[in-house]
């Protein structure tokens, strides 16, 4: 790494750590006064405390980090210019690009982080965290996703599950599959104790599979050697264990893919229902991209404020930050009023203000 990279990343990223656990300790502290009475009562460990924090953080994610590289970007540009630092890089032939290369690659790498939360951890300990919260932080009585019924209507199967032997589906416990023909008429089905999904296929212990024909009468197996086996694989069940999680999580802790492939196999949805679904799934996609767009709005911003005025530089950055919020929201209320396609309004707002940060950086070169 060169020494110039060295510097700027030595006085972006404290007041970026500085922003960030500034943040987090306003949502913590905040959240502490309803629950820190129940913690001591119900005497959780430090990692389970963590844990919970962490899942409940997990849903703001995407919104406390680019207001943390606004405001670390904002501080960084404006001590340079207030030192006289990017004048003197630049008289020594240092490009504005090299300059402000170090500070964009963090942006993008938050952004990655935004996105790995949004799609790994979120799905896994959002709803656990609230469910913490309000079994007053007693693990033993946390609600089980039991009786879960999910309908597969692009392929024409229904899963009735009694239980989840493993928390993250791979294990199920009382599964009835109910097959039916495209018109609707009963084809088969598989009663098991016990599913268990391993890579990738699901095998049934003891299942017992009864035919039908086409009036929906129950008539004799037409293959019982194959049926009559302790354990099968049912190759064609192409369910994954995700998919009945979801049956039991709110939407909005559900991942991008999760969210596509909800949409995907359930084909008799509502034209506006789907479009509600589509627009959450694809702004949710686009939605890392704010830590790229927030950041280029601020390095001008930030230039600004060192060479004109601070305040100058603070409310073009805080304008622009709450304009792109606005203009999201907007797009929001149009997509799920049916006024205008989903994918157009989720990622309208993020090149509109990517384009607007593009040419405001640019401007500065």
């Amino acid at each position: 790494m060169r020494i110039l990279s060295r510097h700027v990343l030595q006085e972006f990223l404290p007041p970026l750590a500085y922003c960030l656990t500034g943040f987090v300790s306003i949502y913590v502290l905040f959240d502490l006064f309803g629950s820190f009475a129940r913690m001591m009562d119900a005497r959780i460990s430090v990692a389970d405390a963590a844990l919970y924090f962490c899942g409940y953080l997990a849903p703001f994610f995407h919104y406390l980090v680019p207001a943390a590289l606004m405001l670390a970007t904002l501080y960084t540009m404006w001590t340079m210019c207030r030192h006289s630092e990017i004048v003197a890089m630049r008289a020594s032939g240092v490009s504005f690009l090299a300059i402000v290369r170090p500070v964009v690659t963090v942006a993008f790498l938050m952004a990655a982080l935004v996105a790995f939360v949004n799609e790994w951890f979120v799905p896994r300990y959002a709803q656990w965290a609230v469910q913490m919260k309000n079994e007053r932080f007693n693990r033993a009585k946390i609600a089980k996703a039991d009786n879960i019924v999910y309908r597969n209507t692009r392929h024409h199967r229904t899963w009735n599950v009694d239980r989840l032997l493993a928390s993250d589906g791979s294990s199920l416990g009382g599964v009835r599959v109910t097959l039916d023909r495209p018109g609707g008429a009963r084809l088969a089905t598989v009663t098991a104790e016990r599913a268990d999904c391993l890579d990738g296929e699901w095998w049934f212990s003891a299942p017992h599979v009864q035919h039908y024909d086409d009036a929906g009468r129950e008539i004799a197996t037409p293959t019982p050697e194959l049926d009559s086996l302790p354990m099968r694989c049912f190759g064609e069940f192409r369910e994954r264990p995700a998919d009945f999680m979801m049956q039991n999580r709110p939407w909005r802790f559900n991942s991008t893919r999760d969210r596509f492939r909800y949409i995907r196999t359930h084909p008799d949805l509502t034209e506006n229902r789907r479009d509600d679904l589509a627009y959450d799934a694809w702004a949710q996609l686009v939605s890392p991209l704010a830590c790229v767009i927030i950041t280029l709005f601020a390095i001008p911003a930030g230039i600004a404020s060192g060479r004109q005025s601070i305040f100058r530089g603070v409310l073009g950055a805080l304008g622009m930050f709450f304009a792109f919020y606005g203009v999201t929201i907007g797009c929001m209320a149009v997509a799920k009023a049916g006024l205008c396609p989903p994918v157009p309004c989720a990622i309208f707002p993020d090149v509109l203000f990517l384009a607007l940060g593009v040419r405001a950086f640019l401007k500065h070169r």
